[in-house]
């Protein structure tokens, strides 16, 4: 039997994939994002890194930024804990069509890696109960990059994907919000913006955001049931950072 050295939590959510009712899908509990600053902390804290924190902080670093360099020219990466390699996505419609950034998109693909597959079955995982399901954002893609939980472009098309996600409601708060994390700025999407508005599926046009760090918020007074109303909006926050490059 693996010697069990980590847990992880999950909630249970309906599956949305399914017309069983009693099917449900398991989403880990993320206790928090970690900067290379606090990783390189606790692993010198936890002992076994023959160095200081600042110093392991500085070198991940520059390997970062030195394999962001390589992906860049086209080289594949192996680092034994994951893969990453260029994308190019969107169509070309002839063999001599050039490379044209309103059309195709070039992205970063990482997997996981070998060495990291084999910390799996050491890992136990604790399902703590059902997950609020009034109103959650699971995922988004952005359509242009194809980019998921990720990149936002602005003046294209992101899709959302949760549960109890319809706009629906005259209470002013409702609707889909993109805030900038370094000025907390609030940009609402407009009511024409929204192209497709099910309870498990949003479909936006994102605003003309500025490069930066931004959060995803949706708001709605949607219940489950066309007939009646919340009466004070619920709000969903993607508990992931989107990037306007």
């Amino acid at each position: 039997m693996a010697n069990i050295l980590h847990k992880i939590k999950a909630n249970l959510y309906p599956n949305l994939l399914t017309e069983d009712p009693n099917d449900y899908v398991a989403r880990v509990v993320s206790e928090r994002t970690l900067s290379v600053k606090e990783i390189c902390k606790e692993a010198v804290g936890r002992g076994g890194a023959a160095t200081t924190a600042e110093a392991m902080e500085h070198n991940v670093n520059l390997f970062l930024k030195e394999m962001g360099y390589q992906l860049s020219d086209g080289f594949s990466i192996n680092t034994g804990y994951f893969t990453a390699n260029a994308l190019i996505r969107g169509v070309f419609n002839s063999p001599t069509e050039t490379f044209n950034a309103d059309k195709h998109a070039i992205l970063y693909q990482f997997n996981q890696g070998e060495l990291l597959r084999k910390e799996l079955p050491n890992v136990a995982v604790e399902i703590t109960g059902l997950g609020d399901s009034s109103i959650s954002i699971s995922e988004v893609l952005d359509v242009k990059t194809g980019s998921v939980n990720d990149l936002l472009t602005p003046s294209r098309n992101l899709r959302i994907k949760g549960i109890k996600l319809k706009l629906a409601g005259d209470n002013p708060a409702v609707g889909v919000y993109f805030v900038n994390q370094a000025t907390s700025e609030r940009t609402k999407v407009e009511s024409s913006e929204i192209v497709t508005n099910n309870p498990a599926e949003l479909i936006i046009v994102i605003p003309e955001l500025a490069a930066g760090n931004y959060s995803i918020e949706v708001a709605s007074q949607f219940s489950g049931s066309s007939n009646s109303l919340l009466k004070e909006p619920r709000t969903s926050v993607l508990d992931k950072v989107l990037t306007v490059q």
